[in-house]
């Protein structure tokens, strides 16, 4: 079943929550006149042939991957070269001012709300392919079992070969065709899967539902496939997450992204809610479990959208105000430097880092502005999520208006007892269209069973199902 909505307003909702689309006249103005502010301190790095893996369509490139077998033939080299964001944006500007503001993209399904304006995040300071680049250049050597042995991190002058998106790398894969640059993506990525620290954290390999805006002007409600390459790509990504966490904790300053360990209850929560959903755990942990799924199938998508709530309670925090932390979703010290387009926070970690490999003091326009930072980031993050929320909710009660009063076939995840305060109700997972809902009612606790939509109110962005089906 494929459900459309002719009409979508996600301006209501932009208005709504005030995220800003456009930008003020003096803030595009510095971005287009931007120059690289490190000009001086630049290698030269454009004999790497960097690649670029990204979704379809994207311009705002954070990142640019090249993986060589180790120089004795026993391990990798891997080369990952991040946008230099923080070279053309002076302390103090309004450029500043506004990205300290805003702290990170906001993504509506028909137009984003930039973290930078789009002559930044998606011309000049992007990686776009065949084109000079200013990057920061990490170099990782790993050895035969893809644990890090040495990393360094620079700025460098970069060009990427080729813009690729995930089926293309999909494809070319299935094909034993990939290009050079990735060929060992998918050994370093499996490595790394294993790798002492990650094995034993909860990898949440969540597929994007999203809504897609199709030719005609419709919209629909899909589930966006998820390829291995996702995982392999992201592994790389969380690598230098984990040496840049690494080097904050080893010298006591910087900004870590922090998780706590899941409950025992909320552990014992999920394994209801697999099992429910028709997966046997056996003696497996959850991070087992978990790298085993078919994330892109429906089951698949709602047994990791449940283990999300295994994962709560991240934060960001500047490491001199207290103890370093560990990312329980990780396994380990933990910084988010590889999407400086995107998000603020990468920008000024990203100089933390550089000054410490150069053993040199953290700029002060950094260490100044670390609880401005903390502060947009935890606020920004809490705004995507309701917009996110938001639009997904508008566009299933939307989609699903013209079916109330049809049937649906359901799994029940979890349920709730009748109080004097509230009814009998429970929480059901619905595989076409995808999506996770609220059912009233008190079916059996992982019972497939069938359900009536009785509420899809796109006015309220709510839809309500009841048990049993009339």
């Amino acid at each position: 079943m494929k459900l459309y909505a002719a009409e979508l307003d996600f301006r209501s909702i932009a208005d709504e929550h005030d995220v800003d689309t456009e930008f003020p006249a003096d803030v595009d103005a510095e971005a287009k006149e931007a120059t690289d502010r490190f000009a001086e301190a630049r290698r030269d790095a454009r004999e790497i042939p960097f690649v670029t893996i990204d979704p379809a369509g994207s311009m705002d490139l954070d990142q640019a991957v090249c993986i060589e077998g180790g120089m004795d033939g026993s391990g990798f080299r891997v080369y990952y070269a991040i946008a230099d964001v923080a070279a053309f944006i002076e302390p103090g500007s309004a450029l500043e001012e506004e990205s300290l503001r805003r702290g990170q993209t906001i993504y509506l399904p028909d137009e984003p709300a930039r973290l930078h304006p789009k002559s930044l995040s998606e011309d000049r300071a992007s990686l776009l392919p065949e084109v000079d680049r200013l990057a920061v250049l990490w170099t990782i050597d790993l050895d035969a079992a893809g644990e890090v042995e040495d990393f360094n991190v620079e700025r460098a002058l970069v060009r990427s070969r080729k813009r690729f998106d995930y089926e293309e790398v999909h494809d070319d894969l299935t094909r034993g065709q990939l290009h050079s640059s990735i060929a060992l993506l998918p050994q370093v990525g499996k490595l790394r899967q294993a790798s002492a620290l990650r094995r034993e954290a909860i990898n949440l390999r969540l597929p994007s539902q999203r809504v897609a805006e199709l030719d005609d002007g419709t919209f629909e409600l899909v589930i966006e496939p998820r390829f291995e390459v996702h995982d392999f790509n992201s592994e790389i990504s969380l690598l230098t997450g984990m040496c840049a966490g690494q080097l904050m904790e080893d010298h006591g300053v910087g900004f870590l992204r922090t998780l706590p360990g899941a409950t025992a209850e909320a552990e014992a929560e999920f394994r209801r809610e697999a099992t429910a959903l028709g997966f046997d755990l056996g003696e497996k942990s959850i991070p087992e479990f978990l790298l085993d799924v078919d994330a892109a199938s429906p089951r698949g998508m709602a047994v990791m959208r449940e283990a999300q709530h295994l994962l709560r309670g991240a934060d960001y925090v500047w490491l001199e105000d207290g103890d370093a932390e560990v990312h329980a979703g990780i396994g380990g010290y933990y910084s988010h430097v590889t999407a400086p387009l995107r998000r603020l926070v990468d920008r000024f970690a990203t100089e933390v880092c550089l000054a410490l490999q150069a053993g040199e003091d953290i700029p002060e326009w950094v260490s100044e502005r670390a609880d401005a930072v903390i502060k947009t980031m935890r606020s920004s993050s809490q705004l995507a999520s309701q917009v996110d929320n938001a639009c997904l909710h508008l566009t299933e009660a939307t989609v699903l208006k013209p079916w109330e009063g049809q049937s649906f076939e359901a799994v029940v995840l979890t349920v709730r007892e009748k109080t004097d305060d509230h009814p009998a109700s429970a929480r059901i997972f619905v595989a076409e269209p995808p999506l996770l809902a609220q059912c009233i009612g008190n079916p059996e606790q992982g019972s497939k069973t069938t359900v009536t939509l009785v509420t899809a109110n796109p006015d309220k962005r709510e839809v309500t199902f009841a048990w049993p089906a009339d």
